[in-house]
């Protein structure tokens, strides 16, 4: 989980000359709290573990943001997301600092502040049991390669494997599954996690990259500026180094904790994912939740952005058009990669609810259109005879249009509501516990790459296909209405 080498020693009295004379240090004492940002995929530095049906954060890495903690007197708080989101996240203020096996590169060290080193680590290549044809990095050219997204890794295979094929995913555990499933020949990863995954997966083996590159040198991360906390968090970093505490301490502690050094119990492969039921249940419920209010706000917002696209007023109909396009024309992901880091630097969303606000802004530019094209299928006639009635417009459109128009479009908008189902499962990607999310815990803590997945998509078609017979129910009984 590196990024590329630094290759310049650091000096270690460097802390001690900075300046020191910001108030971040202040500010984490004064809230009590020191948020951590990591992505809990990553034995032995970051891990999750089943403990009375709760998922628990451990690792190398968790026990020295306790110790900054400590030294700082707050509290550790940790949060969890996707890799690629971390950094994102330490500069628009959602966590205090990230410790995820990170690597300082001259390139992040414009955006983002470093420790000193406190682990260096080298690299291991993971390859199937069987295969004896692969001895180093040498041995991959013209081959397929696993590899971590933004990584290290990625960036030494890229430079030293001759004609290699890379194989960028961004979660060490689904680059272990396509291992195990013959789509790559290795797997590039430190040195301690390929142990970690050896250890505990049946059918692979770690062996040596023998790249020629230094050990990369892991830091901790914090917002740019934010010298005082790089001070202190140095202090810790600096005495952990001269006892040796991290690679003598933190790693074997957090090796027992996951069982590295022997296969964890055999016991069939059902029975851990029935230990791991109240996982599943969460993220449904979550699921639910989000495709639940992110449908009902998305209608509203489409009523009211379907009206104001069919406005004669110049203002309302373009700016209904400009959102609708604009919206339909990026991706859920950006979208809600934009509303949780992008307005938190203005406003502190939390995850959910920004996965939530972005379903229903996503939702409401497709309803929009849909119930346009509802309201535009309505007979001239209906509404003439409305007004000859004495309606006025507003009421012609809320007691005759409308409620012919929603009839008309229910199948289009139950089939929106299902759809919904499935994209929103994008909110896994900044920390939202949905069923994606689960699954992702219930992959690293089993180390099980297939049998998940295949419960999730079982839940999801239980939800797709039961709500599907539900308005197909409901609309047999509009027709005979």
């Amino acid at each position: 989980m590196t990024f590329s080498v630094f290759t310049g020693l650091l000096n270690k009295n460097t802390y001690a000359q900075a300046s020191s004379s910001d108030n971040y240090l202040s500010t984490i004492k004064k809230k009590g709290t020191l948020v951590m940002g990591t992505a809990p995929d990553y034995p032995p530095y970051e891990f999750t573990k089943n403990e009375n049906g709760q998922a628990k954060i451990l690792g190398a890495d968790i026990e020295l943001a306790k110790q900054i903690a400590k030294n700082m007197g707050v509290k550790l708080k940790i949060k969890s997301m996707s890799f690629d989101s971390l950094l994102v996240a330490l500069q628009t203020g959602k966590v205090d600092m990230v410790i995820a096996g990170l690597t300082k590169t001259p390139e992040r060290a414009k955006s983002v502040d470093f420790t000193i080193p406190y682990y260096n680590g080298g690299q291991s290549l993971l390859i199937n049991s069987n295969d004896h044809s692969i001895k180093s990095y040498k041995d991959l050219a013209n081959q397929p390669v696993g590899v971590q997204t933004g990584s290290t890794q990625y960036n030494l295979v890229k430079q030293q494997v001759k004609n290699a094929t890379l194989k960028g995913m961004e979660s060490v555990n689904d680059l272990v599954l396509a291992l195990k499933t013959n789509k790559v020949k290795a797997v590039a990863v430190e040195s301690a996690t390929g142990e970690a995954y050896a250890a505990n997966t049946d059918g692979i083996k770690q062996i040596d990259a023998k790249f020629n590159t230094a050990k990369a040198q892991n830091v901790v991360a914090f917002h740019k500026g934010a010298t005082s906390l790089v001070n202190a968090a140095n202090k810790t970093i600096e005495a952990a180094n001269k006892s040796h505490e991290f690679e003598n301490k933190f790693i074997p502690a957090a090796s027992k904790e996951m069982g590295t050094g022997a296969k964890k119990a055999k016991i069939s492969v059902w029975q851990q994912m029935y230990d791991y039921k109240d996982y599943f249940i969460k993220g449904t419920e979550y699921t639910i939740l989000i495709s639940i209010v992110g449908t009902i706000l998305g209608l509203l917002l489409g009523i009211l952005l379907a009206l104001m696209k069919l406005s004669k007023n110049i203002l309302f109909h373009s700016v209904a058009v400009a959102y609708i396009e604009f919206i339909r024309g990026t991706p859920l992901m950006v979208q809600i990669m934009f509303v949780y880091f992008g307005l938190g630097t203005i406003v502190n969303v939390p995850a959910l609810t920004a996965g939530i606000i972005a379903v229903f802004i996503n939702s409401g530019a497709y309803v929009a259109e849909i119930i346009r094209s509802g309201i535009e299928s309505i007979d001239d006639g209906q509404s003439e005879a409305a007004r000859s009635l004495g309606f006025s417009n507003h009421q012609t459109m809320q007691i005759v249009v409308l409620p012919q128009a929603i009839k008309n479009i229910l199948p289009a908008l139950g089939n929106e509501f299902v759809s919904l189902i499935k994209e929103s499962s994008i909110v896994s990607i900044i920390g939202v516990t949905d069923l994606i999310y689960q699954l992702r815990i219930v992959q690293a803590d089993t180390y099980q790459g297939v049998v998940p997945i295949f419960i999730v998509m079982v839940i999801y078609f239980i939800l797709t296909f039961g709500i599907s017979r539900l308005l197909g129910l409901f609309e047999g009984r509009l027709k005979h209405e």
